[in-house]
C-alpha cells in the first residue's frame, strides 16, 4: 500500500513538470501572454520574457543577462557587448529576412494570380471582339436574317431590329476590341 502512494506521488510530480514548460512574451498590444507553445515569428526577441529550457524555465529578460555581463572583465565585457548586439541583430535580421522572403513569395504569387486573371479576361474580350466583328459583318451584309422569338417561332428581322442589333454589336466592339 505504501508503494502505491509513492508511485502516485511520483506521477503527480512529473505531471506538474508540463506546467513549468511555459512561454511568456509581450504581444503587439503590450499584453503579457502565457502559453505552452512558442510565440509567433513576428514577436521580437526582446519581448520574450520566459521560455522553457532543458533544466527548467529559462528567463531571457535583458535584466537577467546584465549581471552576467557586469561580472566579466572590462575587455571581455566590451567585446561581448559589441558581439551581443551584433548577434541579436543577426538573429533579428535572420527572422526579418525570412519574413521578407515569405512576404516576397506571397506578393509574387498574388501578382501571378492577378496576371493569370488578367490574361483570362483579355482572352475572353478578344473572343467577344472576334464574334462581334463577325456578327456585324453578317448584319451589314443585307441578307435576310432570322431569329427565334420568345414563343420559339422563327421570325425575319426588319430594318429597325437590324439597326438596333448593329448598335448593340458596335457597343460590344467598342468595349472589347482594343484600338
Amino acid at each position: 500500500m505504501k508503494l502505491h502512494k509513492i508511485v502516485l506521488l511520483a506521477v503527480a510530480c512529473t505531471w506538474a513538470l508540463g506546467a513549468a514548460a511555459q512561454w511568456q512574451w509581450i504581444d503587439k498590444d503590450g499584453r503579457k501572454v502565457f502559453s505552452d507553445r512558442p510565440p509567433p515569428q513576428d514577436i521580437p526577441e526582446k519581448n520574450m520574457l520566459k521560455q522553457p529550457g532543458f533544466g527548467g524555465p529559462r528567463v531571457t529578460t535583458p535584466a537577467a543577462s546584465a549581471p552576467a555581463a557586469a561580472a566579466a572583465p572590462a575587455t571581455t565585457a566590451a567585446s561581448g557587448a559589441a558581439a551581443a548586439p551584433a548577434a541579436a541583430a543577426s538573429a533579428a535580421s535572420g527572422k526579418d529576412k525570412e519574413l521578407e522572403k515569405r512576404k516576397a513569395e506571397a506578393e509574387a504569387a498574388e501578382a501571378a494570380k492577378k496576371k493569370a486573371e488578367d490574361d483570362k479576361i483579355a482572352k475572353a474580350k478578344a473572343e467577344n471582339c472576334a464574334r462581334a466583328k463577325a456578327s456585324k459583318t453578317m448584319f451589314e451584309s443585307g441578307t435576310p436574317l432570322r431569329q427565334t422569338n420568345a414563343q420559339g417561332e422563327r421570325i425575319f428581322l426588319d430594318e429597325a431590329q437590324r439597326n438596333a442589333e448593329v448598335k448593340r454589336i458596335d457597343a460590344v466592339i467598342a468595349s472589347d476590341c482594343k484600338r
